[in-house]
């Protein structure tokens, strides 16, 4: 069956806080333009998972009119905390200024941008959600045309089903790219136009949340608690976070650099030993759990950011990597890229042909106040490659002393090839879930609202299916099996115990995009599964 194809001035592929300030901007200089969002989720804000704490600087330049337009900005931070874990005290520490978050709100990321989505569609924006791009379009002279959504009702052998429609082809002057993090169309511009030729390889975390109902005695609106060490070693990078929403919430998660040497660690069953720690505990205790979500983000800051224009389109968001690591945030910048963008592709639809490439873009951005945001902190996250001390030391020096002006820039590796083998580091022990505090994978994935239509493709590709046993579990102890936060690898084998062969649980699937980060031999790549499949948030 051949596609239908439509036509606009502008593409915005994902529409999280990037892709719908991006549809705003371009909206409020030019209200004639044709603007069109394409959602993977079921709806705006379905895929959306952050801590979040707002930084309100590039919404108030969005939208300066926000308080009354209702935003869903509820909760002022009142309190910083800043805690060493060790395994059974938590020592308080100075907060780093980075990390002070006065001015700031503690909100649902996904609910902000359920609101983003309204004020987009108000100015004439129009939104499909649960339509996944799935494919970029090319003109004959190698330009970006537009995007593609995937075939609905492809049965797992490939073939149509009954209930088969072919996916549209959604043909633009330019297309904006704002996938988030690890976008699946990204890395094939990435590969198509050498986007990363100039360029630090990216490093990622794996960020883990959930979402919990606590005692209104216990709760404190405006709190915020973050902390390093226990339960992870010092060679390890991550840490926790812990904020008082409004309503007796409690938003609780764990971010581990994906950086990790050893195979055998679960950032999953990290984030459950931590609500063990004896200072931690108590706030959860009489509580419910009501929501939980992974994500992977971009943590390589200023130095791996790639070229972000290309005949035909930009990169804007995570999907590019704006994220401020000391900071622990990323929505203002990945924000404020988008409008830069807007900006200057509405300049260009102006004056400029469709398979113009609108380099004002990056020169713009270059002058705007996101590039001296993150140039100043650009060497705190690869410093922790000396481990935690180190990493302290190195960013307390540049922070006070040097304030982020040294003449150097540090460096960062691909997070896949820091995987020792099996055999060279310790295993962990980790304690089974109480079920009052900690929790296995597959109740948690319950509670994510994840689904996926059963009779699909699995969209995990394997570039190799003798990989997972002859290499990832021979050297590695298939460390698929505990990096996926939601147990959709799986090493079964027969009765006897012969027979190892890798399964994939496709329907738990997150979208977390960690497998195709993480994966020792990079032989997993994720694409996109049906439009509408994946978790569905709630007030994450």
């Amino acid at each position: 069956m051949e596609r239908e194809s439509m036509e606009f001035d502008v593409v915005i592929v994902g529409g999280g806080p990037a892709g719908l300030s991006a549809a705003i901007r371009l909206k409020q200089i030019n209200a004639d333009l044709n603007v069109c969002v394409l959602e993977k989720g079921s709806e705006v804000g379905a895929h959306i998972l952050s801590g979040a704490v707002i930084e309100t600087r590039a919404l108030s330049e969005l939208l300066p009119n926000w308080k009354e337009l209702d935003a869903p900005l509820l909760t002022p931070a009142t309190d910083d905390r800043f805690m060493f874990l060790t395994k059974s005290k938590a020592i308080r520490l100075m907060t780093p200024p980075q990390m002070n978050n006065h001015g700031n709100y503690i909100v649902s990321l996904g609910n902000f941008t359920r609101w983003l989505g309204t004020q987009a569609e108000a100015l004439g924006v129009e939104i499909f959600a649960g339509f996944a791009a799935a494919e970029v379009l090319y003109h004959e002279d190698g330009s970006v045309k537009g995007v593609a959504t995937g075939d609905m009702g492809i049965g797992k052998d490939g073939q149509p089903t009954g209930n088969h429609t072919p996916g549209v082809e959604l043909w633009a002057r330019q297309t904006i790219f704002a996938e988030g993090c690890r976008g699946s169309l990204t890395k094939t511009l990435f590969e198509r136009f050498d986007l990363r030729k100039d360029c630090e390889d990216q490093t990622y975390g794996i960020g883990i949340k959930e979402l919990w109902d606590i005692d209104p005695a216990k709760h404190k609106p405006g709190t915020i608690l973050h902390t390093v060490g226990w339960p992870l070693d010092t060679q390890t990078y991550g840490g926790s976070f812990l904020y008082h929403l409004e309503n007796n919430q409690v938003a609780v998660g764990f971010v581990v650099g994906l950086d990790y040497a050893n195979p055998h660690l679960s950032p999953f069953d990290e984030f459950q030993r931590f609500k063990t720690h004896p200072a931690i505990r108590p706030l959860f205790e009489g509580g419910k759990r009501v929501s939980y979500g992974a994500r992977a983000l971009s943590e390589g800051g200023l130095q791996s950011i790639p070229k972000l224009t290309f005949p035909g389109g930009v990169l804007v968001g995570d999907t590019a990597g704006f994220l401020n690591v000391p900071k622990i945030k990323g929505t203002h910048t990945a924000m404020k890229s988008a409008m830069v963008a807007a900006e200057a592709v509405a300049e260009a639809l102006a004056h400029e042909g469709a398979t113009h490439e609108v380099t004002a873009y990056g020169e713009n951005l270059k002058k705007s106040w996101v590039w001296p945001e993150l140039h100043q902190v650009r060497n705190i996250r690869p410093s922790f490659h000396w481990g935690l001390w180190g990493g302290i030391a190195y960013a307390a020096l540049e922070t006070y002393l040097f304030r982020g002006k040294m003449p150097w820039t540090l460096h960062h590796h691909p997070d896949h090839l820091a995987m020792k083998k099996a055999s060279e580091c310790p295993k962990i022990a980790y304690p089974k879930p109480d079920g009052v505090v900690s929790f296995d994978k597959l109740s948690s994935v319950f509670i994510s609202s994840t689904n996926h239509e059963e009779n699909q493709p699995a969209h995990l590709k394997l570039r190799d299916a003798a990989v997972p046993v002859a290499i990832n579990l021979e050297h590695y102890d298939a460390p698929e099996q505990r990096y996926c936060p939601a147990g959709v690898y799986e090493i079964i084998r027969n009765d006897d115990g012969s027979n190892p062969r890798m399964q994939i649980n496709a329907q738990n699937c997150l979208h977390c995009k960690t497998c195709d980060i993480k994966d020792p031999t990079q032989n997993i790549n994720w694409v996109v599964p049906e439009g509408g499949g994946g978790p569905n948030y709630p007030n994450m």
